[in-house]
């Protein structure tokens, strides 16, 4: 087993080193942001200029632009609550395709900011642990991964354990990221209880005085009676060492999948209480827009989002960085 990352030194200091990294953005990461929405900032940008090339605004032009928002995944509620602000000072008069941009931008940041929360262990939990779940593929392991790479860099001692025991893969996976963060890694037997794995990672980690436990654990949405079963069943284990553990369950969604991450949304709602969304893969797809129809409709912090495979390239959600980003202005 790889030797746990960090050690606490003060409880103080490094919550705030944590709060300092979680936070830390600056204009390298808002050019690997920009570059990785290009291709949802290319479809919404063409759109809107085609839509506003010396025109007014009036009902046609917002029919169109509200047509090109739900096609970029921003849903039809989203969509037309972003038209209505747009047109709010701006019906009748002509406008250009960057003031639009601009506008649509500025809505945009003002629906995300609540949402903007980025994840911070609790110094007051020892450890402070967090469930991590979502569907197979949807970059669960690899977001355990890049978090506990995050806060090593600012002093903490983490622990992942490998949840998943159905996957060998998974366990292989979460293995290789442990070493790479230089972090430990619990596993166990191939199929081995969740629950009872959960459980003992926790015990050790109180012993050991880890500062953050990351959990993976199995995603097979499409037979959710079995998931439910033992996610239940891992939550009442680890209560019975903690009632208030854990102190966090992160969503990881795959920003690929457009509307449907609002389904899986809803369906792991229903087998644990979510109080936090990762959203992935935001570089591959033209259909990053969904992140602001799941905030309209959810209201969940968003923790972090990611734009690439590689460690760094997962950071905490910026609002109006997202927003600027998403529409193709600059930084």
């Amino acid at each position: 087993m790889p030797t746990a990352c960090g050690a606490w030194r003060s409880s103080d200091r490094l919550r705030e080193k944590a709060r300092v990294s979680a936070t830390e953005t600056g204009a390298g990461w808002f050019k690997r942001l920009a570059a990785g929405l290009k291709r949802s900032s290319s479809r919404l940008g063409d759109g809107i200029a085609a839509i506003f090339t010396k025109r007014k605004l009036d009902a046609a032009s917002i029919a169109a632009l509200e047509e090109l928002l739900i096609m970029a995944d921003l849903g039809p509620a989203t969509a037309q609550a972003l038209v209505q602000r747009v047109a709010q000072d701006r019906f009748g008069r002509d406008v250009d395709e960057r003031e639009v941009r601009h506008a649509l931008a500025d809505a945009i940041a003002t629906i995300l900011a609540p949402a903007a929360q980025p994840l911070l262990p609790d110094p007051a939990h020892k450890p402070h642990v967090v469930l991590v779940v979502g569907v197979n593929g949807s970059g669960k392991t690899t977001t355990i991964g890049k978090l506990a790479n995050r806060f090593h860099a600012a002093g903490l001692k983490v622990t992942l354990v490998a949840g998943d025991t159905f996957r060998a893969a998974a366990v292989e996976q979460l293995a290789i990221w442990g070493q790479r963060a230089g972090c430990a890694v619990v596993t166990g037997a191939a199929n081995a209880d969740a629950a009872g794995l959960a459980f003992g990672a926790l015990e050790q980690a109180r012993r050991d005085g880890t500062d953050l436990l990351l959990i993976d654990t199995a995603g097979r949405l499409h037979n959710k009676a079995d998931l439910m079963a033992q996610l239940q069943k891992m939550l009442r284990a680890l209560a019975k060492l903690d009632p208030g553990v854990p102190h966090e369950v992160l969503l990881v969604l795959d920003a690929g999948i457009g509307q449907n991450a609002l389904q899986q949304v809803e369906a792991f709602k229903e087998l644990v209480k979510v109080s936090g969304l990762v959203v992935t893969k935001l570089d591959g797809t033209a259909r990053a827009g969904v992140l602001v129809a799941l905030v309209e409709r959810f209201g969940l912090p968003v923790r972090a989002i990611g734009v690439g495979e590689g460690i760094d390239d997962l950071r905490p959600f910026d609002a109006p960085a997202f927003a600027r980003a998403l529409l193709g202005l600059g930084d």
